[in-house]
């Protein structure tokens, strides 16, 4: 069952006054939510019962989430802007506890490539893949320490979560992609120190490596995907996917699956580690690949 699909059989759950749901009636953010995996994170943690803050680079695009979850019965609403602008952070973090009065989770999902061969790779583009897949994440999760630290038993005992999504070319680099391979490496180790730092609060922090997830990522290079980061469009996409007579075995002959992944899929695996599911999983990498690289 898809994420929608599953929003739309426990709309009629859904509400302020009496959630149902592995997440019932906590908060939490997703960014990069307006589309591919964050959106599908979206859907999917509203249908189990948490009040969703779906932050994007596009507003626009957030809000047609937003409405998605409030038209099956959820509780959602738009924070927009640039994870790696100056203040983006510290406004996430009061938009989302004026609106709703607590975070209990956080999915650092916010990215894309810049793809480029190492030795043709300039300084601007390497630190932008620093900026939004390593200093964004630890400037939200920084920001909100004074509402998941809490010392009060209580506040202790909930289920209080955070999920960095990585990816596969962090746990073993790709051609093409060092700036990328190095910041989904380093946030692996972000997520490391915040379950050591934050577990005595009752705290857990995972991250989640995708494989290959159907999103305009990994769609093909040709199909003229682009995102706007500070004026300038990035090209996203892998070139030479557009080969369409192949069928998905033939394509992924490395995946024991034999297909790609859907961003449902990958968003089941982040609710497996946002719920009380995985209560005792703390400081852990899941791969999401469909067996690729074992």
């Amino acid at each position: 069952m898809s994420a929608q699909a599953r929003l739309n059989a426990v709309g009629s759950h859904l509400s302020a006054s009496s959630p149902k749901g592995l997440l019932a009636g906590d908060v939490a953010i997703v960014t990069g939510a307006a589309q591919g995996i964050g959106r599908s994170c979206a859907l999917l943690y509203a249908a189990e019962g948490a009040k969703v803050v779906v932050s994007d680079l596009d507003p626009t695009k957030a809000q047609k989430v937003v409405d998605e979850i409030k038209a099956a019965g959820g509780e959602a609403f738009v924070v927009g802007g640039d994870v790696t602008a100056p203040g983006f952070a510290k406004n996430l973090i009061e938009q989302t506890v004026k609106k709703y009065g607590s975070i209990e989770h956080i999915v650092n999902n916010a990215g894309f490539t810049a793809d480029k061969m190492l030795h043709t790779t300039d300084d601007d583009t390497f630190d932008l893949m620093l900026k939004v897949h390593v200093s964004a994440p630890f400037k939200i999760i920084r920001e909100a320490a004074p509402y998941m630290r809490s010392k009060e038993r209580e506040r202790i005992a909930r289920n209080k979560s955070i999920i960095n999504v990585s990816s596969t070319s962090g746990l073993h680099g790709n051609v093409g992609q060092a700036n990328y391979a190095a910041a989904k490496s380093g946030v692996i180790g972000l997520t490391k120190t915040v379950a050591k730092e934050w577990g005595p609060f009752g705290v857990r922090c995972n991250t989640v490596a995708f494989g290959y997830i159907t999103t305009r990522l990994t769609q093909a290079k040709e199909l003229g995907e682009t995102i706007e980061v500070n004026g300038k469009k990035i090209p996203l996409g892998i070139p030479g996917r557009g080969n369409h007579s192949q069928t998905d075995a033939e394509r992924v002959p490395d995946i024991p699956l034999g297909r790609p992944g859907s961003p449902e899929e990958a968003a089941k695996a982040c609710l497996f580690l946002t719920s009380h599911l995985s209560s005792y999983i703390s400081g852990h990498t899941l791969e999401v690949t469909g067996g690729r690289g074992i």
